[in-house]
């Protein structure tokens, strides 16, 4: 059932109507992209898209998978769109982003897993914004790091996977994803040399000495970034709210995560994986 319980006063936020904001809309429409902003019901959009910036989903808007979280649409995708990296990166350009955030569904329909169309939009933004730093947030390719490297030699500044929830509700949160395969793939990542990050949800039931063992398991992998952030039952379909965890546990989270030794850990109720991402760069 959907969650009815009032959401408390630090949860609510403006949708946004700035010039900025429907600049941001508008560039987002004409080039017939799809953002994680909006398919995700992101309580940031307002802000984020008023600052002109967007988390650019590609592969389409329909996933392989239907995890209990996720509000993004499931079922049979449509094949890729050879045409979308060049219209991401024109977006990029349009709206003068000095780092770009690019996720995708999950295409466990294709033979690659999508890792080639992830390739060729990096490459795309690349070539026409070459001082824009690129930050991928990748699904698992199943596990299968040859799929991890075609993204790896794209070369973006940070590939990030979401591990999303603790080792004991992964199975019951995450429709095909595995608790050690999220693991190994950022192991992969760390171990490519490349700047590894993760992001996890409160409020799905984990204990607190769970989210410290995930900390931990994550910094093993070489995981440097972590982001933790309020889960919002986006429908009535995803999982309700277990809890709603006050501003005083992030902050908590955060001081635990830098002392363990994670270079960056953004924990709030309303941090994203992607949210205020140009600051993971410095």
């Amino acid at each position: 059932m959907m969650q009815h319980n009032p959401k408390p006063h630090w949860l609510k936020t403006r949708l946004g109507g700035s010039g900025r904001f429907v600049q941001t809309k508008d560039i987002v429409r004409s080039n017939r992209l799809h953002t994680i902003c909006s398919s995700g019901k992101c309580p940031n959009i307002g802000e984020c898209w008023s600052r002109g910036t967007a988390t650019f989903m590609i592969g389409g808007d329909i996933c392989t998978r239907s995890c209990k979280f996720c509000n993004t649409r499931t079922g049979r995708p449509l094949p890729l769109d050879p045409d979308e990296p060049a219209r991401v990166a024109e977006s990029i350009r349009l709206m003068g982003l000095r780092h770009a955030v690019i996720t995708s569904v999950d295409r466990d329909d294709l033979p690659d897993m999508g890792s080639r169309h992830w390739a060729d939009t990096i490459r795309a933004i690349r070539q026409a914004n070459p001082q824009t730093t690129i930050e991928a947030l990748i699904p698992d390719f199943q596990g299968r790091f040859e799929r991890v490297d075609e993204v790896v030699e794209a070369a973006p500044e940070i590939i990030s996977h979401n591990m999303e929830t603790v080792r004991r509700l992964t199975p019951h949160v995450r429709s095909a994803a595995r608790y050690e395969v999220s693991l190994a793939v950022l192991r992969h990542i760390a171990c490519r040399q490349v700047v590894a990050k993760t992001g996890i949800m409160a409020g799905l039931g984990e204990t607190e000495e769970e989210v410290y063992e995930l900390m931990d398991d994550a910094l093993a992998a070489g995981v440097s970034i972590l982001t933790i952030g309020q889960y919002l039952q986006p429908s009535a379909r995803n999982i309700p709210v277990a809890a709603y965890i006050p501003p005083a546990q992030f902050d908590r989270y955060k001081e635990a995560g830098l002392g363990k030794g994670f270079r960056i850990v953004e924990s709030a109720p309303l941090v994203r994986s992607s949210y205020y991402a140009e600051k993971c760069l410095g």
